[in-house]
């Protein structure tokens, strides 16, 4: 049963949730809820960086590129949502872009 289902049913039950019950269940559901985000965005930036015939070799690096970092923050959006409880971000990294 999902964690969706279990929060649901819960709800509607008339029965309340032990205080340890209830914060598994909202684990649970942030960490699949996290995944399936995850899944969507990348499958979409697989379909949108995905390489065409009008590609030359150095555009299509260049989107490799961009859809490696893309990834990088996909993996960190799965990182986030299946923390226990306090996640520490990474420190920004400021660079001069100009």
């Amino acid at each position: 049963m999902s964690a969706y289902s279990r929060a649901y049913k819960a709800l509607t039950s008339g029965r309340p949730m032990r205080p340890g019950e209830a914060a598994q269940v909202l684990a649970q559901l942030r960490k699949e809820t996290g995944d399936e985000l995850a899944s969507v965005v990348q499958r979409e930036l697989s379909d949108q960086y995905r390489r065409t015939d009008t590609d030359t070799d150095s555009s299509f690096r260049r989107k490799r590129r961009e859809f490696g970092a893309a990834m990088r923050i996909v993996a960190r959006v799965r990182e986030l949502a299946a923390a226990p409880f306090h996640t520490s971000l990474p420190h920004q990294r400021n660079r001069s872009t100009s």
